[in-house]
This record gives structure tokens, C-alpha cells and sequence, in this order.
């Protein structure tokens, strides 16, 4: 017995060395990954951005910074090791919060055997290939991981972290929408309320330009990996006459109905909003895991109704379930294992096939149908377990008083 407690503890371990290996030697180009350049975005463009926040203000003239303000404190953390190129501290810095997310797992599922939660990550993250440690996004997820993992005892910390991570990139606000109503909700919202917007203050105040992003996504198109570019791959080849260009920092379908496909896919994420709301109004059971599965399932929501779905959001959604399967109680094991399916066919379509996708051609079509398909079939199944597990909630038979009982005797003799 204590070898195989053992061998399950150390396992998740080895695995992770192994596989983040394999990530570093892919962006470090020791080996060449198939598919277009992921790292140039962090050699290039965040690099970009290190420059100009290092001299004290935000990119205010560049419509590709599209991020809240503390988004400039992970564009600046590499500058924290000294001896090391911009890109390559950047990497090192992902790989410590993918090592302290698999450490906040394990810790979190001592004394257990499954383990699901710590392999879902150890698992999950290589699948999107190098990508995910060319994008901050990671660092973003450990943030909410960490929230997640805390709230169970301390709202206020998980409120904190919560406000802190919707300052670095808007959606782990989510987090708060499945704590427990009452004193639980007044201490998480209102810490999340004082740290989100003291950071915004202090980082406002001392670099101008710190909300110009909230200009910046007005003319965005309809990116092509989003479920509503499905319309013009296609629409392009039945004459559609439209173009696929870069724009605000990703490849976006642009021409006609564009516009309208654009709207009603916000029109969707209005409905999600207004859906998750409904749900929080007519919950009646909070149980330990209902934070990480609301949360599972809104980041859902908004993913798949979004008119973009980078590849690196779907490490939001492995470690949200990576998350939620720490938890016994949790209904999201297949919406989870679905999610993980459609992580390993994001890196199929980017950035193995991104060119067939680009091209709309008949296979890079059929990655983003089952792509796009899973991430749907995930979101309905979750929201549907979440509502059936704390809306429609059996109610215990009611109790019939002996006297009650033997006066329904006599009547019926």
C-alpha cells in the first residue's frame, strides 16, 4: 500500500516533467512544432508592450492592446529575473504558475486516490501544444485556480483574487457567481469589489492610459476560429465575397453580414448573462462545489457565444474543471472530459491546420465544426447539471404525523 500511495504521487509529477519538457523544447525552437511561429507573439508583441509600459505609461496608441490594467503587470514580470532575455523570462514565468497550479491541485486533493482534478491539468495544458506558454493566459488561470481553491474556507480571499484576476483579464469576475447568498456573498463581492478597483486605481494613477483599452474592440470582425464564423467558411464557398484579414490582433472574417453575425453572437452572450443571473435567483442549494461548477459553466458560456475563441481560452476551461473535479460532489465530469476533447482539437486547427482553417477549406471546416461542437456540447451539458443540481433540487417527501396517519385510516374505513 504505501509503494502505490507512492507511485500515485509521484506519477502526476513525472508526467508534468515530462510533458513541460516537451513544451519548453518546442518554444525555445530546440524542436520545431508543425504550424506557424506561436512564440512571436511574446518575441514581438509582448515585448512591444514591456517597452513602452517600462517607461511608465500604458500602449495607448496601439488597438491590439485590448486588456485591463493589470494586464501590465504580467506583461512586466519577466522583467523580475534578471540575466534572461524577454522571452525567454516569459516562459520561465509560465511554467512557475503551471508548476504552482499542479501544487495547488495536489494539495487540494490530499489523502484522495483519484486525483482527477491534478491530471486533468497535467494532461490538459500539454495538449494545446506551445501556445499555451506563448500567451499570458496561464498565469490568468492559476489566479482563479488559486480563488477557487480557497473559497471553500475563506470567501474574502477567494473575493480578493477574484477582483484581482477581472483586472488582469475580465472573465474570472465569473468566480463570484456561485458563492453561497448571505454573509458568504457580502464578504467575497465586497473584497472583490475593493481589490479590483483599488488595483485599477493604483495602476491608473500611476500609468495614464489604463482604460484605453475599452475603446479598442469597437470595429473587431468575427474572428475565424468562433462558432459564428462557421456562417462565412461556408458562405465563401457558395460565393460569399468577404475577406480574412488580420485585425486587432487576430485573424477576423470582414465584409458583408459580418456586422449582423458579430451582433447576435453578443446577442447570445447577453442571453448566457441573463440566463446566469435567472440561475442565481432561483438556486436554493450551495454545496461546496457550486462556485467551481458555476463558474465552469459561465466561462462556458461565454466562450462558446464569444465572436472569438483564441486557442489559449481553453486553458481557462481546463482549469476551471480541473478544479471542479476536485470536488466529489461536483456533476461536471463530462462536461469536463468534453472540454479536454476539444482542447486537444484546438491544436489541431491552430497551429498544426491553421492555414486548411484560414483557406476555409473541407478539413479545417470539419476541425471547427467538432471543435466548436464539443465546446456547445459542454456548455449545454453543464448549465443543464447545474441547474438540475441546485434549481431543481428533489424535495424530501413530507412527514405525515401518526395522528394524521390513523385519521386517514378511519376515513378511508
Amino acid at each position: 500500500m504505501p509503494t502505490a500511495v507512492a507511485r500515485g504521487t509521484i506519477l502526476p509529477f513525472a508526467v508534468w516533467l515530462l510533458t513541460r519538457t516537451a513544451l519548453l523544447l518546442f518554444v525555445f525552437k530546440v524542436v520545431v512544432f508543425p504550424g506557424p511561429d506561436v512564440t512571436s507573439d511574446v518575441s514581438a508583441i509582448y515585448r512591444g508592450w514591456y517597452e513602452v509600459l517600462s517607461t511608465g505609461t500604458y500602449p495607448m496608441n496601439d488597438v491590439t492592446w485590448q486588456y485591463p490594467p493589470a494586464g501590465a503587470l504580467a506583461i512586466l514580470s519577466p522583467g523580475l529575473l534578471p540575466g534572461l532575455d524577454y522571452t525567454s523570462a516569459f516562459f520561465v514565468v509560465v511554467l512557475v504558475c503551471d508548476l504552482a497550479v499542479l501544487l495547488l491541485l495536489r494539495y487540494a486533493e490530499r489523502g484522495g486516490t483519484a486525483r482527477r482534478g491534478t491530471w486533468m491539468w497535467v494532461v490538459g495544458v500539454p495538449l494545446l501544444g506551445p501556445t499555451v506558454y506563448a500567451r499570458y493566459d496561464l498565469m490568468v488561470t492559476a489566479v482563479a485556480v488559486a480563488a477557487l481553491l480557497a473559497g471553500l474556507r475563506r470567501p474574502r480571499t477567494l473575493g480578493a483574487l477574484a477582483g484581482f484576476g477581472a483586472v488582469l483579464k475580465v472573465w474570472p469576475v465569473l468566480l463570484l457567481l456561485g458563492v453561497p447568498r448571505g454573509r458568504t456573498t457580502v464578504r467575497s463581492w465586497g473584497a472583490a469589489a475593493a481589490t479590483g478597483g483599488a488595483v485599477t486605481l493604483l495602476l491608473c494613477t500611476l500609468m495614464p492610459g489604463g482604460l484605453a483599452f475599452l475603446t479598442f474592440q469597437r470595429d473587431r470582425g468575427t474572428e475565424v476560429e468562433s462558432l459564428g464564423a462557421l456562417v462565412f467558411h461556408i458562405a465563401r464557398h457558395f460565393g460569399w465575397e468577404g475577406q480574412v484579414l488580420l485585425n486587432y490582433g487576430s485573424v477576423e472574417f470582414l465584409g458583408p453580414y459580418v456586422p449582423l453575425v458579430s451582433t447576435i453572437a453578443l446577442g447570445l452572450s447577453v442571453l448566457a448573462l441573463g440566463w446566469l443571473v435567472l440561475w442565481r435567483l432561483r438556486a436554493r442549494e450551495f454545496g461546496p462545489s457550486t462556485p467551481c461548477d458555476a463558474a465552469f459553466a459561465a466561462v462556458l458560456l461565454f466562450t462558446t457565444t464569444s465572436r472569438v475563441i483564441s486557442p489559449q481560452y481553453m486553458v481557462w476551461l481546463v482549469g476551471l474543471a480541473a478544479v471542479c473535479l476536485v470536488f466529489r460532489d461536483s456533476r461536471m465530469t463530462l462536461p469536463a472530459w468534453l472540454a479536454l476533447a476539444a482542447t486537444a482539437v484546438t491544436v489541431l486547427e491552430f497551429p498544426i491546420w491553421f492555414a486548411e482553417v484560414v483557406a476555409s477549406d473541407p478539413s479545417g471546416i470539419a476541425l471547427l465544426v467538432l471543435r466548436n461542437g464539443l465546446l456547445v456540447a459542454a456548455t449545454v451539458t453543464a448549465c443543464r447539471r447545474l441547474w438540475r443540481q441546485t434549481v431543481a433540487v428533489p424535495q424530501p417527501p413530507a412527514r405525515v404525523s401518526p395522528a394524521a396517519r390513523e385519521d386517514s385510516h378511519a376515513t378511508s374505513r
